[in-house]
């Protein structure tokens, strides 16, 4: 007889998907609003295929939804629906901004923004309109 395996909670998935580096890094860099796969590449300096399957990862733990526009895909962060899970993302997207490793990630990301030269992969690139809104952007883009 084929033993039942226990379903995974939407707490312990929200663990687990906190407890790997490459993905709080994506969580820092993803902010208020969409922002597309291939910022954060560069931003992190690594690879599309382990990018993505990081953002998978976050999908299925329910806090990152995905929108496609061409050949652009826009994700943004969305809390957990279970009370209990979203107080844990919000304190730990709270936490992560205190970093000084992941604030370098996010200087990296709003120098790609302001740049005048971008990378060619980012050229016709939407650029985060968070980044762009905000005073972070502002101060180093002038």
């Amino acid at each position: 007889m084929k033993k039942k395996t226990p379903r995974t909670s939407a707490t312990e998935m929200l663990f687990r998907a906190l407890a790997d580096r490459t993905r709080l890094r994506v969580i820092n860099l993803m902010g208020s609003d969409e922002i597309c796969v291939c910022f954060i590449v560069e931003a992190l300096k690594s690879t599309q295929p382990k990018i993505s399957r990081h953002l998978a990862y976050l999908r299925r733990a329910g806090v990152v939804s995905v929108r496609r526009e061409g050949k652009w895909m826009h994700y943004r962060l969305v809390a957990p629906p279970d009370p209990a899970a979203a107080a844990i993302f919000d304190a730990a997207r709270n936490a992560l901004a205190f970093e000084p490793k992941l604030q370098v990630d996010r200087s990296r990301l709003v120098q790609l923004c302001c740049s005048a030269t971008v990378p060619r992969v980012l050229r016709n690139a939407p650029k985060p309109k968070y980044l762009l809104d905000s005073a972070e952007a502002a101060s180093k883009c002038t």
